[in-house]
């Protein structure tokens, strides 16, 4: 129970206060008893020597690193060879069966040992099919039966991993598999996605509900005809799809499918493997790796780059994990006390400055994309992370395809005994190689604090917050007219370019953007709400930076009032099409503000220099009036100046504007680029909670 609650206060990742208060009292009898996975008697006994020495950090660096790039499963149809890392073990075997859980037990074999901490063993003929595990003896005692950290396939529920050959699981074509054209990261809009949440409503007309081939699916819609999944996706604009986690977790039982079971995936199990609960067949591990690359290979067949979330940072499992079952602690930081560090809020948090922690990270990511096509990566909690590690990882990304995207979370869940200097939380982005951090402060400047479900942002009528948005507004980077000292979070830029800045105002953590203005803007109809939405989204696209979109919210999705809905089920997370009918004018919004932001290079600047130098903002007496003006055709735009001015009153307005001859772009909550009247200063009228973006040409 204790656990469940960690994971709860993890998936809010920004919790609120009187949740933890109640899971600390909760939770103070079993740590008393002596019970908890750091302190408790049983945990002590397993992980301490004979004469009762703790294991430190300095005996877990000892242990001598492995450099090979064979560890794992080698297979061919004439001989498979088996390899694992395990330094402390005695001994070590291996267990053949013919299925994935239960059956039969095939083969035990002793396996050998060999340089630097390895174990390996060879078995002649084709494998292919069966199923295997691991154990390895620790001291007097016999660890748990395991599939190891590099397995690329396993049977139902992940507990035993599968002998495959990979090349019989590519679909059609699939050597012929290209990422879509990206010039500049400068590029990039992301589209953040829950796999189950764009095809298991009614209204969605998706075949494969659930599942990795209901991605793939073109063609579908409404019974009235209204574009969905995959299509929709395409038309709307966006360049990247963020699939939230797809490796193999351990909440869902696959084995049990037909029961209603839903998850966001952030308990990882086995990492190089897809999750079995959305393949159409969770107990052949092939289908899975299948249906994976035959939706990557639809995504980008359609125009879409694919990102994963993935979730290096902890295991669900901590005693019972793929790392603790072969090297126990060796893959975690530990406490004073020997125990587990917890910056994930989840029981553990992996030390990612290990040697073989970090090759595995590093070698993880670049399987996913040799293997299965993956365009980019989101790092979560990548502030438990060295900088080392990160910047290792990007590099050697980068020298396969330098628009490969890395950005993540540059925070923590908890405190973590190492130091805050080297790891990659958001103060240090400046320090990270081509890696991006969620703009936190821009969010909560925009939409309001997510600590408080009722606070008011920018955008809707909250007054102090405009330098936040500013921050944003120009990507972080340092700006003569941004006073960070007002600014809510950072007292200080912390990106080297406007391209390590991720502005948005939701995603899959707490409320989405319609349900917090439910709640903050309490009364109010919903064609008002809909005026802040547009007021809050543009400047997100219009930002410098890189644009984030919760999928849904380009019509007002819903999620019932319900903040943290990792488990919450089908019906508080699908998107729901028919909403898409009812608010389809705020979509066609949403496109006409993503094609704004392609065509027009002056909202993608990608040096601080530039951002600096044409982007100002205007002296505007009103504390819920922002405007900006970008210059002299910045970044090489066809349009001279560009002007943009967001009134959050509830009342109009009339501002003083730079005299010139302006084209409205943006009036009256309609995009139009082509021009819907002219003005030319040096006065303006804005309408009650609007956005108004003039453009000149020369």
């Amino acid at each position: 129970m204790f656990l469940n609650l960690r994971r709860k206060i993890y998936h809010m990742k920004y919790p609120n206060p009187y949740f933890i208060l109640l899971t600390l009292l909760m939770a103070a009898p079993l740590y008393l008893a002596g019970q908890t996975d750091s302190m408790s008697s049983d945990a002590k006994s397993k992980y301490m020597r004979p004469n009762d020495q703790i294991i430190t950090d300095d005996m877990l660096n000892a242990y001598p690193a492995y450099n090979g790039s064979d560890l794992g499963l080698t297979y061919s149809n004439k001989k498979s060879t088996f390899k694992i890392w395990s330094p402390t073990a005695k001994e070590a075997r291996l267990f053949l069966y013919d299925k994935g859980w239960g059956g039969d037990t095939l083969l035990i074999k002793n396996m050998k040992k060999g340089k630097r901490g390895t174990w390996s063993t060879d078995l002649s003929g084709d494998q292919e099919g069966q199923f295997y595990a691991f154990q390895v003896l620790v001291d007097t005692t016999w660890l748990a039966e395991t599939p190891d950290p590099y397995a690329v396939a396993a049977g139902v529920n992940g507990h035993r991993a599968m002998v495959v050959d990979l090349a019989k699981t590519n679909p059609e074509g699939w050597d012929h598999d290209q990422r879509p054209p990206l010039n500049s990261i400068s590029e990039i809009v992301l589209y953040e996605l829950h796999l189950r949440d764009i095809s298991m409503h009614p209204s969605s007309g998706i075949q494969h509900k659930g599942k990795y081939l209901g991605l793939a699916e073109t063609g579908t819609h409404t019974k009235s005809g209204t574009m969905t999944g995959l299509d929709h996706i395409k038309d709307l604009g966006v360049t990247h799809v963020h699939l939230l986690p797809v490796f193999d977790y351990a909440s869902v039982d696959e084995s049990a499918l037909q029961v209603p079971q839903y998850n966001w995936g952030y308990d990882p199990q086995n990492y190089n493997i897809p999750e079995g609960s959305y393949a159409t067949d969770p107990f052949d591990g092939r289908v899975r790796i299948r249906e994976f690359k035959q939706m990557v290979k639809s995504l980008h067949e359609n125009g879409l780059r694919v990102v994963m979330d993935v979730v290096y940072n902890h295991t669900s499992s901590t005693e019972g994990s793929v790392f603790n079952n072969l090297v126990p602690k060796y893959y975690y930081r530990l406490n004073d006390h020997g125990g587990y560090s917890n910056a994930s809020g989840c029981g553990n948090e992996t030390a990612s400055e290990r040697p073989m922690m970090r090759k595995f990270m590093l070698e993880s990511m670049l399987y996913w994309v040799k293997e299965y096509h993956v365009d980019g990566f989101r790092v979560d909690l990548m502030g438990i992370h060295d900088i080392k590690t990160m910047n290792l990882i990007a590099d050697e990304l980068h020298k396969i395809d330098p628009t490969i995207f890395i950005y993540g979370e540059g925070w923590t869940a908890g405190d973590s005994p190492y130091d805050a200097q080297e790891r990659a939380v958001k103060t240090n982005t400046w320090k990270l190689h081509g890696t991006a951090v969620f703009c936190d402060e821009f969010r909560d400047g925009v939409k309001g604090n997510v600590f408080a479900k009722n606070a008011k942002g920018f955008a809707s009528g909250e007054t102090g917050l405009q330098e936040s948005v500013k921050f944003g507004i120009v990507g972080a980077v340092a700006h003569p007219q941004v006073d960070n000292k007002k600014v809510n979070y950072s007292q200080y830029p912390w990106s080297n370019t406007p391209l390590q800045c991720i502005n948005y105002v939701s995603c899959h953590d707490n409320h989405t953007l319609y349900d917090r203005l439910r709640n903050s803007c309490q009364g109010e109809p919903d064609e008002e709400l809909v005026k802040i939405i547009k007021i809050a989204q543009t400047l997100v696209f219009t930002s410098q930076g890189i644009p984030f979109l919760l999928a849904g919210e380009e019509f007002t999705r819903t999620k019932f009032g319900v903040e943290n809905s990792f488990e919450a089920g089908d019906e508080i997370n699908q998107i729901d099409w028919k909403r898409k009918e009812q608010f389809g004018e705020l979509n066609e919004y949403f496109k006409a503000l993503i094609q704004l932001r392609k065509h027009h290079p002056a909202f993608r600047m990608a040096k601080k220099e530039d951002v600096q130098a044409h982007l100002k903002f205007l002296d505007i007496p009103n504390d819920n009036i922002l405007g900006y003006e970008i210059t002299d055709h910045a970044n090489g735009d066809s349009w001279k100046r560009i002007l943009l001015i967001f009134n959050t009153n509830k009342t109009g307005k009339q501002v003083t504007i730079p005299e010139g001859d302006w084209t409205l772009i943006a009036v009256n909550g309609r995009i139009d680029e082509s021009g819907l009247g002219n003005i030319t200063g040096p006065k303006a009228n804005l309408q009650p909670r609007s956005v108004l973006i003039l453009a000149e040409e020369n």
